[in-house]
């Protein structure tokens, strides 16, 4: 059989999988389109009984009444503090944590890792009352901590995880040369496996944050009383009414919380492509 012959065999599969994955790629991109078209549609275009995937007059009248939201530059900062503060924290943790499981020889090694596993598989609306009386305890209600602990505490078991695979891929020959050179362990973990394993690290702070960012269950758990601590998911509860929702303005506000989330990815997919492809080899 030919080569020519060999393309034209397998042309027909490689189109059929280009066409699935368009279908597929405009049906996880619909919802994302149908929120933009709705947050500039006009009220009356919204309450319409006839649904139009477009609008002729677009407005910007619903991003107004969001940004004229008193609480909703304070709500965007505070998800920014807590959601950059889990992801630079899991981050060091999760690669100094890594590095030990995998370098060191120690007791019950097997079975940390095992609770590594555990700990992903615990849904997290089991354990919302367990952390609140913890939270409570701790006198953290009220406060940015009461977001960042129990966040950070979700992030670590699938991040060290992750991470173990990266460092494992580092030869023990480079850590034994860099000693040789002179090089001690600090110097070997900061300057030289730091910048290797970097794409994996990466690639666990995107999960890190798009999951701290639209948390809404602790946000609406832990913070009680003290609405100057809440973050941006909550600000779409202003727009859900007795009567009738604006869902204008939560089209809006939702489409400004998407913002940071591909804002983040753009900066990092490079990073974020290879470190999946490494986890994926490993």
């Amino acid at each position: 059989m030919t080569t020519r012959t060999l393309l034209r065999v397998r042309r027909p599969g490689r189109l059929a999988a280009e066409a699935a994955a368009l279908v597929i790629a405009a049906a996880v991109a619909f919802p994302l389109y149908w929120m933009l078209l709705s947050a500039f549609k006009p009220a009356g275009e919204i309450q319409s009984t006839e649904a139009r995937p477009w609008t002729l007059a677009p407005s910007l009248d619903s991003f107004r009444r969001v940004f004229e939201q008193q609480e909703f530059g304070r709500y965007f900062v505070n998800s920014l503090i807590v959601a950059g503060s889990v992801v630079v924290a899991s981050a060091l943790i999760a690669f100094l944590a890594a590095t030990a499981v995998t370098r060191f020889r120690f007791r019950f090694r097997t079975t940390l890792l095992i609770m590594f596993l555990v700990a992903q598989m615990v849904p997290v609306e089991a354990l919302a009352i367990p952390l609140f009386f913890l939270m409570r305890d701790m006198g953290q209600l009220n406060t940015l901590g009461a977001l960042i602990l129990p966040h950070l505490a979700f992030s670590l078991p699938f991040a060290i995880w992750m991470l173990r695979g990266f460092v494992k891929a580092v030869p023990e020959a480079l850590e034994e040369a860099a000693y040789i050179d002179g090089a001690s362990r600090t110097r070997f973990l900061w300057q030289i496996l730091f910048p290797l394993v970097l794409p994996g690290l990466v690639a666990t702070s995107v999960f890190s944050f798009i999951s701290t960012w639209n948390d809404f269950l602790f946000a609406k758990s832990f913070i009680i009383s003290d609405t100057s601590q809440s973050t941006l998911p909550m600000a779409l509860l202003v727009f859900f009414k007795p009567d009738e929702n604006d869902w204008g303005g939560i089209m809006a506000a939702s489409t400004v919380m998407t913002v940071p989330v591909l804002v983040f990815f753009v900066l990092v997919q490079r990073r974020l492509v290879s470190g999946l492809g490494g986890a994926v080899k490993d």
